[in-house]
């Protein structure tokens, strides 16, 4: 039995070799990724019985894509085979004080082309106790926008607790809608809201003051953007905001909190150096918050936990955050450090 299911597009990963620029070697590290494939694979990593849904191209590259998901143990049951593209993403890791680069090449991308009939989700929601997206697969395509927003409007009919985190991604809406335009619609439609400090106001139009944001430690900022969330949102049941404060490439400050109508809650701030890989901290997070919450642990712990889970993802190449449940307790109780676990 499915207990967690998420939709998004699964992307292939081409990486320049370690901090090169793009092509100054003639070759890429080939990986797969994509946001709600990460958290599923998270989750199931942790786990819980999960699965993705998606539509690919039924070709080699996209078979080793959904054979990739099965060896974390994720469901690929419910994927659609159609159309004749994966959709790709070319990252180049930042050092120093170059910051890293990713340029999308999606366009005409299975899920992108796939329309609402080609998903059951009454079928496919079945049994299952959560749904989680993002606004990465809205951005795509008018019709995967409207995919998306199906699935929820069927999950949350059918009484899941549906999750969005909604991933502002510029570079991507091109189809003649803007992500204020579509975003408030579907956050409407979800349980808890998952951001990075400035989605809410590129997603969906809640006006916030950017300039009193560089400092993560100054908590009035983020309460008062709380604040005017959940009251934009009265279905919003809880909404949790990363914060991230990049000093270099290679350095960041990390940390999380998570309001209630009532309640909001921070964490520490973990002070990252010497990142190895930052693409896939802020799923890792929503993978590690949803993990507490399906799990009955107090709202602190899901978020402490979610916090530490995210942080370790700097240090894991690639987009999947391979960490177990002790690995990150060990990081919340100060025992790592480092050192090595015998």
């Amino acid at each position: 039995m499915v207990d967690i299911v998420t939709f998004g597009e699964v992307l292939l990963r081409l990486k320049s070799p370690g901090y090169e620029r793009f092509f100054q070697s003639p070759q890429f590290e080939a990986t797969f990724g994509g946001a709600e494939a990460n958290v599923a694979n998270s989750l199931s990593h942790f786990g819980l019985n999960v699965a993705h849904v998606t539509a690919l191209p039924d070709n080699d590259i996209a078979q080793a894509a959904v054979c990739d998901l099965r060896r974390y143990g994720v469901d690929t049951r419910f994927i659609n085979y159609q159309g004749k593209r994966i959709g790709t993403y070319y990252l180049e890791a930042g050092a120093s004080l170059r910051p890293g680069r990713v340029i999308y090449d999606r366009a005409h991308s299975s899920l992108s082309e796939a329309q609402i009939d080609d998903f059951n989700w009454d079928k496919i929601l079945a049994g299952a106790k959560w749904f989680h997206t993002s606004g990465i697969t809205p951005a795509i395509s008018h019709s995967a926008a409207g995919i998306t927003l199906d699935a929820m409007k069927t999950a949350r009919k059918m009484g899941l607790t549906v999750s969005l985190d909604l991933n502002y991604r510029a570079n991507l809406w091109q189809y003649g809608k803007t992500a204020t335009e579509v975003m408030p619609e579907l956050a409407k439609h979800a349980d808890i809201i998952i951001a990075g400090r400035e989605d809410c106001q590129q997603c969906l139009g809640v006006n916030v003051d950017l300039k009193a944001k560089e400092d993560i430690s100054e908590l009035d900022h983020f309460k008062a953007l709380s604040s005017e969330m959940m009251y934009s949102f009265p279905g919003l049941k809880m909404l949790a905001i990363t914060l991230r404060q990049s000093i270099r490439a290679d350095y960041h400050r990390w940390s999380a909190c998570l309001t209630e109508r009532d309640k909001f809650r921070n964490t520490e701030i973990y002070d990252i150096h010497n990142i190895i890989d930052r693409v896939g901290g802020g799923d890792s997070f929503s993978a590690a918050l949803i993990y507490g919450l399906h799990k009955n642990h107090s709202k602190q712990d899901a978020l402490d936990f979610a916090t530490a889970a995210g942080a370790l993802k700097h240090s894991v190449p690639g987009d999947i955050n391979l960490v177990t449940e002790k690995e990150v307790r060990s990081l919340m109780k100060g025992t790592s450090g480092g050192r090595v676990q015998r």
